[in-house]
This record gives C-alpha cells, sequence and structure tokens, in this order.
C-alpha cells in the first residue's frame, strides 16, 4: 500500500477547509443558493438613474481579490462572465464580530472558489 502525499497547495486547502468545519461552516454539499442576476446581465442592464440591482443575489468563482484593510475588491466569475466585488467588514460583520470578514474572507477562502454574495449594484470611482 503506497502512501499519498499531498502537495503543498493542498494542505492549504485541507487546513482552510478544517477551520471553516470550526467556524460551522459546513461547505459541502453547498446549500442551494438562490441567485436573481447574472454578471452579463448586470453589466448591460444597469443603470443607475433608474435604480435597479438594487437587491442583487449572485454566485461565481472568485477569480482575484484586492485587500485593503476593512475593504476588500474581487472578481466573481459565473456562467456569463465576470464582475467587480466591493466588500466592507462593517457591512458583513454589523454586530462587531470580525471573524466572517478576517478570517473566513481574507485567510480561509481562496481563488477558484465558489462562493455566493447578496447585494446592490453601483459604480466604483474608477468607472467598474
Amino acid at each position: 500500500m503506497s502512501i499519498i502525499e499531498l502537495s503543498e497547495q493542498e494542505q492549504l486547502r485541507r487546513n482552510s477547509l478544517a477551520e471553516l468545519r470550526k467556524l460551522g461552516i459546513n461547505p459541502y454539499p453547498a446549500a442551494m443558493y438562490e441567485v436573481n442576476a447574472t454578471a452579463e446581465q448586470i453589466h448591460s442592464e444597469f443603470d443607475p438613474e433608474k435604480g435597479n440591482f438594487q437587491e442583487v443575489s449572485i454566485a461565481g468563482r472568485l477569480m482575484s481579490r484586492r485587500i485593503m484593510g476593512s475593504v476588500s475588491f474581487f472578481e466573481l466569475q459565473d456562467h456569463t462572465g465576470r464582475i467587480q466585488v466591493y466588500i466592507k467588514r462593517d457591512d458583513v460583520c454589523p454586530e462587531g464580530d470580525t471573524t466572517l470578514y478576517n478570517t473566513v474572507f481574507k485567510k480561509l477562502l481562496d481563488i477558484g472558489d465558489i462562493i455566493g454574495v447578496k447585494g446592490f449594484v453601483f459604480i466604483t470611482q474608477t468607472g467598474e
């Protein structure tokens, strides 16, 4: 019988999985996540003057992220394309427990993970 050695990447992902489970988050199997918009739909139909897309629920793969302290930008890719998402620690963790942002988002989630996001659409200062 041979022993299978895990790569460093595989070991890091398994450690993250164990930490998520310690926090009471079971990612497998993922619960059904209700989606009401796609990246392409938001890009083509969003109109700030109309105020549409104020209650968006979208899911996809985490493709990149830029963490800047208590705020972050990340790119989410669904089956129609990519969209930039802005996340603010105080919006995600309003009761003062910053575990969801500081531990789960910043340390345990990885590029390629599938996540769901709820919020509203706006255009950033850079036009995204």
